[in-house]
């Protein structure tokens, strides 16, 4: 019979608020890109607001899948619980997730770079993108170099700040309710806004990141 300790214990209480929260807020994005994919396989018709992504869909197939993939694994590998539970499958899912999440960042800027700037954006928003981008693909780089000389606090820090970047479409459509409910595209201050709203998500994301990290690094973990 298997013993469960207490510590065992106030993990799984903590998990599945944890997992449920982080599958909560990538649910408007991962619907959302669900639908683009569905759109794009099922031969949409091309019209100025999709054209970029008809033209050349390969890109953003890769990047809302990685996506999907990475916020979903990425849910369960923060458990505790799970993560002391089942090393074995941590480390495996932990591979997937790696290449997801550089799918991800890599197709990002990949797009920021090609794709025709769409009205509603503006030269600012494709700075940060070219900026969280980066950041997202060095950190989960760094987290698993940190992970093979076997330096798991350093390895926890960065894939938890490359998850928060990733995850950043989820809090943005938070961020962005105030700008649709208050604007409309065709307004000129919606641009500027949009891309305020959007900086917002990242740097609320990794703000929880930090705080998560140094509060680990203060208990002692």
């Amino acid at each position: 019979m298997t013993t469960v300790t207490a510590p065992q214990r106030g993990h799984r209480r903590r998990d599945w608020p944890i997992i449920a929260g982080l599958l909560l807020l990538a649910f408007v994005p991962s619907a959302a890109g669900g639908l683009r994919v569905a759109e794009l396989t099922g031969g949409a018709e091309r019209t100025p607001g999709n054209a970029r992504f008809v033209d050349m869909p390969v890109p953003v197939i890769i990047h809302i899948i990685g996506a999907v993939t990475f916020a979903v694994l990425g849910a369960f590998q923060l458990a505790p619980g799970l993560r002391a539970r089942h090393r074995r499958w941590h480390r495996a899912a932990g591979r997937v997730l790696v290449v997801c999440g550089l799918a991800v960042a890599a197709s990002g800027l990949w797009m920021t770079a090609f794709y025709p700037l769409p009205t509603t954006d503006n030269t600012a928003l494709s700075v940060f993108r070219y900026v969280f981008g980066t950041a997202m693909f060095a950190a989960l780089v760094l987290g698993f170099l940190a992970a093979r000389r076997r330096d798991f606090r350093a390895h926890r820090a960065w894939m938890l700040r490359g998850y928060a970047i990733g995850m950043g479409a989820g809090t943005q459509a938070l961020t962005s309710v105030p700008l649709f409910i208050a604007l409309d595209e065709a307004d000129p201050r919606y641009t500027p806004w949009r891309a305020v709203a959007l900086l917002a998500g990242w740097l609320v994301n990794l703000g929880v990141a930090e705080w998560i990290i140094r509060s680990g690094r203060r208990r002692g973990r």
